[in-house]
């Protein structure tokens, strides 16, 4: 396709020189370019065509980078990236060396903030306001917030605090899926319409101002009239939880209609004070598949646009997981299942039919389920709760003060742990150990192939007792599985050197402990260590630890309190967008990579 105006214009100058109708055909160039890039790179897919018209109406009304938008996630900012100068390199979204999927200052100026985790939009734009304020400085701040995002606490922790203060802060909740409020129907719409008209606001503020000229009474009149209006309102309707914060509330606006997101921007940006805009938008917009199915094209591989099509591809760890999980529990009727709006990225799609009820979605709020699942296993409940890596994170207090302090018994599945590829720094899941293995009493597996992982589970929910983690890597288990164990498996050879690892890279370090003839210790109950794993360790003269995981906090790094002979090898920093494969290589932990640290220090393996 030809990109006629993309490819010439200087964005976002020259957008506040265009017409509606040219507008309206950047529109379709974006839209297409996105569709185009992301059928090749994969990425996500739904959330970015649903918020074109929205991008464009916010960089045509406000003035980046002195005016500061802050996406909640990210993961739809492929709009406002063309639209900010990125045109030119947008093919290398989510490559090596390419731009991030995901916002990130280091990458443009116009990228107010590292994103890739929900709902802390609201207190990072607070943050530039207040910032903003305190200089002097009558510039916005603008958060974009999905329906979704709002599920998350933070976000509320931060509406709590933007309403009242004062600031130029501007919430643009770009509602797509989920109702927020059952006050926001046919009144609140009409009211919501009228404050988008210049005119209502002009008259608003012009009323107060001439009444507060009249000596004396004036003041009175205002007060008293501001009084019954609310009184008026509140017999109607009630406000709407957004103006019971502070905000002024505008909406619902059609999110794909340029015009009327225009205007309601410049009412939004007229008001000397916190603004909350409610914008309806529909999710893959533009895109047959992705609007029939948004949730299946939230986020894609590679896939064919003329048909929607993707790869097949096999039975992931995570598929593994959800099946045995839904057979044990129809069984068991004790078992529950959480997870946080991921069923499908987890697993737990599986529990379905006359499991449903036992199921439960709590949105995007990783404290809650696990505060929730320790209010489950109090009651006897036998609570798992299915999170990715990087969002388990956000759970730490609770894992500790809700779970592990009163020796409750629940299991977490650990997916996405280790390298995750493509999406970059903010998800890779690379701190579970680091963080986890300070909480006492805690037990953690890290299973190598689809039986083991079915023993582990087996065993997290029937014997162990107190908090269990399963770690479950991105994608599936390897062509030639290790025979099934839940402690640890040995080969010895002889050898006076030992490659000691776990999880997926334990097929690369067999074919590299094969290559250099020397002993290979692996383990699957990877915490607490094991005194006669550990035993093995200290019988050898050099020893290897491998692992995808943060250095500082690692296995490797409390192995050698053990073993001093131990040398750890595992990942230092973040790790931006690239596939897996090249992340592995890139930190030494292919099978060829062994190879060469094992014998660039030894000379020979044995």
């Amino acid at each position: 396709m030809v990109y006629k105006l993309l490819s010439r214009l200087d964005l976002p100058r020259d957008l506040k020189k265009l017409s509606l109708r040219q507008e309206e055909e950047l529109c379709a160039e974006i839209r297409a370019k996105i569709i185009e890039t992301v059928s090749k790179n994969g990425g996500h897919l739904s959330s970015n065509l649903g918020v074109v018209e929205l991008s464009v109406a916010i960089h045509k009304v406000f003035d980046s980078p002195k005016d500061k938008i802050i996406f909640d996630v990210g993961h739809q900012s492929y709009a406002h990236k063309l639209l900010t100068g990125r045109f030119k390199s947008f093919d290398t979204l989510r490559k090596k060396g390419g731009i991030s999927g995901f916002t990130r200052p280091s990458e443009s100026v116009h990228d107010a903030c590292v994103s890739g985790h929900s709902s802390n939009s609201i207190s990072v734009a607070l943050g530039i306001a207040e910032a903003m304020k305190l200089s002097g400085d009558n510039h916005h701040a603008i958060a974009v917030i999905g329906d979704g995002a709002l599920t998350g606490g933070l976000a509320f922790e931060g509406l709590n605090n933007a309403g009242r203060s004062g600031t130029n802060i501007i919430v643009i909740l770009n509602y797509n899926e989920m109702s927020i409020s059952k006050n926001i129907g046919g009144i609140a719409t009409y009211l919501s319409e009228l404050r988008t008209q210049d005119s209502y606001k002009k008259l608003k503020s012009g009323a107060k101002k001439f009444l507060s000229s009249i000596p004396v009474i004036g003041g009175g009149i205002k007060n008293a009239i501001s009084a019954s209006k609310d009184s008026i309102k509140e017999m109607l309707l009630h406000s709407t939880i957004f103006e019971d914060f502070g905000f002024e509330f505008i909406g619902p606006v059609d999110g794909h209609n340029l015009e009327k997101l225009e205007a309601a921007l410049r009412s939004a940006k007229s008001v000397n004070g916190p603004v909350l805009i409610q914008v309806n938008t529909v999710k893959g917009k533009g895109y047959v598949p992705a609007e029939e199915n948004p949730g299946e094209y939230h986020g894609v591989s590679s896939f064919d646009i003329d048909s929607g099509d993707k790869p097949q591809s096999g039975d992931t760890y995570t598929d593994i997981f959800g099946r045995e999980l839904a057979r044990i529990a129809t069984a068991d009727e004790r078992i529950v299942a959480i997870t946080a709006a991921m069923k499908y990225g987890t697993g737990l799609n599986h529990f379905k039919g006359s499991l449903k009820p036992r199921l439960f979605d709590v949105g995007i709020a990783e404290e809650h389920a696990v505060s929730f699942a320790a209010g489950l296993a109090s009651m006897g409940k036998l609570p798992v709760f299915s999170v990715y890596s990087s969002f388990l994170q956000r759970s730490y207090d609770e894992l500790i003060h809700d779970i592990s302090i009163d020796g409750l018994h629940a299991v977490i599945t650990v997916c996405n742990a280790g390298i995750v590829g493509e999406d970059g720094e903010t998800h890779q899941g690379l701190y579970d150990i680091p963080f986890l293995t300070t909480i006492p009493n805690v037990t953690i597996y890290s299973p190598a192939s689809a039986a083991e992982l079915k023993m582990c589970l087996n065993k997290a929910l029937y014997e162990d007792g107190g908090l269990v983690c399963i770690r479950l890597p991105k994608g599936g288990e390897p062509e030639d599985p290790f025979p099934p164990t839940v402690n640890y498996s040995y080969k010895a050879t002889g050898s006076d050197t030992l490659i000691v690892t776990y999880g997926r890279i334990s097929e690369a370090a067999r074919s590299a402990s094969d290559k250099l003839g020397c002993d290979l210790l692996r383990l699957t109950r990877i915490y607490p260590l094991q005194p006669e794993a550990i035993e093995i360790m200290k019988s050898h003269r050099r020893v290897y630890v491998f692992e995808e995981c943060s250095r500082s906090g690692s296995l490797g790094e409390k192995i050698k309190a053990e073993v001093p002979q131990a040398e750890c090898r595992a990942i230092e920093g973040f790790i931006p967008a690239m596939t897996q494969c090249e992340a592995l290589e890139l930190y030494g932990l292919t099978e060829e990579k062994i190879v060469e640290t094992v014998r660039g220090e030894n000379g020979s393996a044995t």
